[in-house]
């Protein structure tokens, strides 16, 4: 979007607790140009005329924290991207989403600016913060603006994203109990409480404990009062009729007067009420039929309309309403008068506001006909016109609280109805006189029970108290403070991430625990994966939070998610920060470490008060994120005599995971527990690797603090794997026809130097590295990742990867070939499959071949098929068939036993 040399570069939605907010927020890049010199007191008329369009800035305090605050800055002056950021909040408020909090920043470039705006619903939030920066520079500009035009635009598409009052009860209700909400469609109020296995649906007030069976019964009016009037419960005589000779048959037949209904209607959709005439009844049959289903005409109850509702067999709220209507003034006709009405701000079409608008159609004309009135009629001053018999508030009806007067028999009469129906929630609507008095006694009945009934008028009546029926809702389905949460463990940082995931996703396997995890390598459900590729960001998260079997989210969550989107969860458990070291530097504005520690950071501020924070004791911007939590700290670290674990153990209530004369140690305050010893840690091959020995104290240290029996925490770490069933690309060590191949995933710096400790760890022999690293990453950190390689490396091939994100093909091989020409061999192959081959040619048994893997998956098939295609001796010879050979991509292959040697850890395929 462009306007008066105004650009807005991107607008990222970010849905959960980011970079800026621990809440919903939009980051917009806005480049204002020209507007940069130009303070908002530079344009002469401008704070009149944006004050005269939107008279509710008068009340933004901004900085300044009172009343006025932000108009005072205007007259100061302040520039555009601050104040489109206020015009959006205020566009926002007039649209129904209560937002207040903005800021603007700017990124280091020149009048380029970072706006940060809350919102509650992302799409009318976008469009508010479009129309804001129009009106804004019109102001400025002195143009035309049809500020009523675009507010009205605005909040009818408010209307549509808006939950409706029902829905919106409930959500609030949930909320104050730390409930999680999920809104699964955009537009509608198809809503899920609860994480994983704790998880429940609601759509208004029918919820996922609502039967269909009791739903369908409800909708067939006839079968309705048949089962009811079996049990004692009152209701009107009536019959279903198909056509209008018929409808005015059986009005003779139960006697006059009659209502006329659609038989599977709601809301008071075609129902015509105390109709005595031939010509009332035939046109009351008119209306009822243009809806589904047969016409039921019933016997009119006298009396005032009330709505009782239940609530998990229990009523906690109920009504009186009355039916749209005006009252004359002598002056306009009765279609003026219902414009006049409709004008109140409380009315919004549908059931958007806390009342609706009345709709004029042909049962407001039959009614008003049965007053010898039309729609253009002047009713004399102070004269009631009644527009509908039905007093359902969706036809422009309103309410009044009448729950404390509800008569005991009546409460239980109405109970007796949901119950009947088997409801969990049911509107049950009464006709009597007085409800104080019980309805048998004065010839009232129950006239309509209701599934998923509307609970606008126990929330906003005309008159009386407002009941909290949504928390009644909430109550049931989640009693007794019923869990709703699993427990939600996230783990960040630079490097060990997907291992530790893996790590802890397999404690809990062992404890018998349905786990749902994310990594780069996929979303997993138990051992299925249900996703493939790089899952460690939000949309992957959602998708194990959102799956009815899990018990327990262990979620890899990347700097990339965090940035595009921000979490998928509001607060977790667990936050789990390995280290921080240099990668994707230069991208998305973040060029620094501690940049990039303060998005690594957002995983650490969303952890629950009563959770736990894990973090690295010998990475110091990992460890200073202690500052950032109120939850517990757990530090973990190599060395028992760290000075930052050793502080804290000082204090009784420190915890921490350290390497203590072989074992792992579980240390609260004082108190220690040797939980295992590390030679019984295959996959760190008798602690000889220092990032998987650090991977399992960070995983220990999060299962630890979740709460996960330490006997069930060394059980797994003695029977986990680095191999490539169960850590695909983590370190996998194995034996090809003789030659000691090893596959791993690290492409930056901190991996490398890691992979070259853990490499130096083992015997010295031969060693050809096949490697590609990702263009993505500046100059000067692609030099310093393949330094961090000459340790171990004798030989290189190098290759592209099949993303050169942004680069030109084979720029990045030739920049690292220039770091290691001269000193050591140094090939560039087009792919990476064909820089196998030519290390391959280079290999006999005994050397080693190390991979630093682009797909996983795609290099696992490369070798699976060099293997098969070798001879059975396992001679490394290159036959013929083999030259030019193309592996698939993308293809999941059965397990293969490849050769294995003694004192090779771990071997075999996928």
């Amino acid at each position: 979007m462009e306007t008066h040399g105004v650009l807005v570069r991107n607008i990222r939605v970010l849905r959960g607790p980011n970079l800026f907010a621990y809440k919903p927020a939009l980051q917009i890049t806005l480049d204002i140009g020209p507007y940069e010199e130009r303070p908002s007191n530079s344009f002469p008329g401008f704070v009149e005329r944006i004050t005269s369009w939107l008279p509710g800035l008068a009340r933004d305090e901004c900085s300044i924290g009172r009343p006025g605050g932000f108009i005072e800055r205007l007259n100061r002056g302040t520039y555009l991207a601050h104040i489109s950021e206020h015009i959006c909040l205020e566009l926002q408020n007039l649209m129904g989403f209560k937002v207040g909090y903005g800021r603007a920043r700017g990124t280091g470039e020149p009048g380029v600016y970072n706006v940060v705006i809350a919102y509650k619903e992302e799409v009318p939030a976008v469009e508010a913060y479009k129309v804001g920066l129009r009106m804004t520079l019109a102001a400025m500009n002195n143009e035309p603006f049809d500020v009523k035009g675009e507010i009205e635009r605005l909040q009818d598409l408010a209307d549509e994203y808006n939950y409706g009052p029902s829905t919106l009860s409930i959500v609030e209700a949930a909320r104050a109990r730390r409930i999680p909400i999920v809104r699964l469609t955009p537009t509608a109020n198809l809503v899920q409480l609860g994480y994983g296995k704790y998880q429940k649906r609601i759509q208004a007030s029918e919820t996922s404990n609502t039967s269909s069976i009791a739903v369908e019964m409800c909708q067939e009016k006839p079968l309705t009062n048949r089962m009811l009037r079996t049990v004692g419960v009152p209701v009107p005589e009536g019959r279903s009729v198909s056509s209008a000779d018929e409808a005015w048959e059986v009005a003779q037949e139960i006697g006059k007067p009659v209502v006329l209904k659609p038989e599977a209607g709601n809301q008071g959709k075609g129902v015509s009420v105390n109709l005595v005439t031939e010509t009332e009844v035939r046109a009351a049959f008119e209306i009822a039929s243009s809806y589904q289903g047969d016409v039921l005409v019933e016997e009119y109850i006298q009396g005032q309309d009330f709505r009782l509702l239940i609530v998990n067999g229990r009523m906690v709220a109920a009504a009186r309403r009355d039916p749209a209507q005006v009252t004359g003034d002598g002056q306009h006709t009765v279609r003026e008068l219902v414009e006049l009405v409709n004008a109140d701000p409380r009315r919004r079409p549908g059931h958007s506001g806390t009342l609706s608008r009345i709709r004029l159609d042909a049962a407001v004309d039959l009614v008003l006909r049965q007053q010898n009135m039309t729609l253009e009629s002047v009713p004399e001053a102070g004269m009631i016109v009644r527009l509908r018999h039905n007093s359902n508030l969706s036809t422009g009806g309103t309410a009044i609280d009448v729950t404390d007067e509800v008569h005991p028999q009546n409460a239980r009469l109405a109970e007796l109805a949901a119950q009947i129906l088997a409801l969990d929630i049911a509107g049950i609507d009464i006709l009597c006189q007085d409800i104080r008095r019980p309805v048998q006694e004065q010839g009232g009945a129950i006239v309509e029970v209701n599934a998923a009934p509307g609970l606008r008028m126990h929330l906003h009546p005309a008159a009386g108290q407002p009941r909290e029926v949504g928390k009644a809702i909430v109550d049931m389905l989640y009693p007794n403070n019923a869990p709703s949460r699993i427990p939600i463990i996230a783990v960040t940082g630079t490097n060990g991430k997907t291992t530790v995931t893996q790590l802890i996703s397999h404690m809990y396997e062992t404890a018998h625990w349905m786990v749902g995890r994310t990594s780069t390598e996929g979303t997993y459900i138990g051992k299925e994966r249900i996703l493939e590729g790089d899952c460690s960001g939000p949309k992957s998260a959602q998708a194990v939070l959102l799956h009815p079997s899990v018990e327990v989210a262990v979620l890899e969550t990347a700097r990339g998610g965090i940035l595009r989107e921000g979490l998928a969860f509001d607060w977790c458990s667990v936050g789990v920060v390995t280290n921080i070291s240099p990668d994707h530097l230069g991208i998305g504005g973040i060029n620094t470490l501690e940049q990039l520690a303060q998005v690594k950071q957002v995983v650490i501020e969303s952890v629950s008060k009563d959770g736990a924070a894990v973090l690295n004791a010998e990475d110091s911007l990992v460890a200073e994120m202690a500052a950032a939590t109120d939850a517990r700290v757990i530090y973990f670290s190599l060395n028992p005599n760290n000075h930052i674990i050793q502080a804290h153990l000082a204090d009784d209530n420190g915890w921490a995971v350290f390497l203590d004369k072989g074992m792992i140690v579980l240390a609260k305050g004082s108190d220690r527990v040797e939980l295992i010893e590390l030679d019984r840690l295959a996959f760190t091959a008798g602690g000889k690797i220092n990032f998987q020995v650090q991977n399992a104290l960070a995983a220990t240290a999060a299962a630890w603090a979740a709460g996960l029996n330490p006997a069930m925490i060394g059980r797994a770490l003695t029977t986990f794997k680095a191999d490539v069933k169960m850590s695909p690309g983590r370190f996998n060590l194995m034996d090809v026809h003789g030659v000691e191949v090893i596959l791993d995933y690290g492409h930056n710096e901190a991996a490398l130097k890691a992979l070259a400790g853990a490499i130096n760890a083992l015997d010295q022999r031969k060693t050809i590295h096949v490697l590609g690293l990702p263009g993505d990453r500046r100059d000067e950190d692609l030099k310093a990742t393949i330094r961090s390689t000459l340790a171990f490396a004798n030989e290189y091939i190098l290759h592209d990867l099949l993303d050169t994100r942004g680069r030109e093909r084979d720029e990045v091989p030739k920049l690292l070939r220039t770091v290691v020409e001269g000193t050591r061999p140094c090939d560039i192959m087009p792919s990476e499959h064909e820089a196998i081959l030519a290390a391959w040619k280079r290999l006999k048994p005994g050397d080693r071949l190390v991979i630093t893997a682009d797909i996983v998956e795609d290099t696992l098939n490369s070798l699976e098929i060099l293997s098969d295609r070798l001879g059975d001796d396992g001679a490394c010879s290159i036959s013929p068939d083999l030259e030019g050979f193309s592996p698939p991509t993308n293809v999941t292959y059965a397990m293969t036993s490849w050769s294995t040697s003694p004192g090779h850890w771990y071997s075999g395929g996928r």
